[in-house]
């Protein structure tokens, strides 16, 4: 098995690394080349081009940053898709809108090549240790080609029948994420101002039942200030407009995500995109004080 993996920022670097524990000849490609460099130590071969990374593989993954940069690097007649021969497999991991999806399936099959989408839930510690879990657009047979190499980044794997609905559950859990962070956030920061010390809070909240099982991980970041990114605010805002788009599009009001967007769009603004989308928090402490 030959495989390709586009993408080599803070997630797909890890899984790709990975992927390198596999039986499988690894061919990876960057649009920026120096990222691809320490994989050479793994055994993993660096493209010169796109076309050189997709043209020979039998599974091509992708983990890129938004529904445009997927379009420019696979639709076209000089697209990714163009390169890859027929009867390859495309997975994409990206999170898109599943209407993006559905229009990826499509590009795909007319170039003969399938399309799954297969977002992931994690952020970068998940990544590096293989403990992501995949969302698949797909029926569990389609999925056995693949699932070795799944299995090889990630602990679970789950399908959902068809393409487009791995990205539709992706956007359910991104905005329930989204706002838990907010929500924390706000608690701490009220319990400071009622006079509860800040490390009683930290240390309590996040073991409560009500509370979110990854902000033990996030009050952590927030205790020691330091917002080093794991999935960056400035794509979390991105989820969010894409589940506002997708939401408006269904008919499906979405009032708390929406104002979720709204604040990550401030926090953005105020130069904290590229920080961990835990740096809501350091927003919200500013507009307090």
């Amino acid at each position: 098995m030959k495989i390709a993996f586009i993408g080599l920022g803070i997630m797909g670097s890890r899984m790709a690394a990975n992927l390198t524990k596999s039986d499988a000849e690894v061919v990876v490609w960057n649009r920026t080349l120096s990222a691809a460099t320490p994989l050479k130590s793994r055994g993993a071969t660096v493209a010169a081009s796109l076309a050189e990374a997709v043209g020979e593989a039998d599974l091509v993954f992708s983990m890129l940053s938004t529904p445009e940069v997927v379009a420019e690097c696979f639709f076209g007649a000089d697209g990714a898709l163009s390169k890859m021969h027929s009867g390859s497999l495309w997975v994409d991991c990206t999170t898109v809108n599943p209407g993006f999806s559905r229009k990826a399936a499509a590009e795909a099959k007319a170039f003969g090549v399938q399309f799954f989408d297969a977002p992931v839930a994690g952020s970068k510690p998940q990544a590096e240790g293989a403990q992501l879990a995949f969302f698949v657009g797909a029926t569990e047979e389609a999925i056995v080609p693949m699932r070795p190499y799944l299995d090889t980044m990630g602990a679970k794997v789950i399908p959902f029948g068809e393409v487009g609905k791995g990205a539709s559950f992706k956007m359910l859990v991104n905005i329930m994420l989204a706002q838990s962070m907010i929500i924390f956030s706000e608690a701490v920061l009220l319990g400071e101002r009622l006079g509860l010390a800040r490390e009683f809070l930290l240390d309590v909240l996040p073991g409560l039942v009500v509370s979110a099982p990854f902000t033990k991980f996030k009050a952590e970041m927030i205790r020691q200030e330091n917002y080093e990114v794991q999935f960056p605010l400035e794509w979390m805002l991105k989820d969010l407009h894409l589940a506002s788009v997708t939401a408006y599009g269904a008919k499906q009001p979405v009032f708390m995500a929406n104002l979720a967007k709204e604040m990550f769009a401030a926090a953005d603004k105020e130069g904290l995109g590229r920080l961990d989308f835990s740096a809501i928090h350091q927003y919200l402490a500013r507009r307090e004080g």
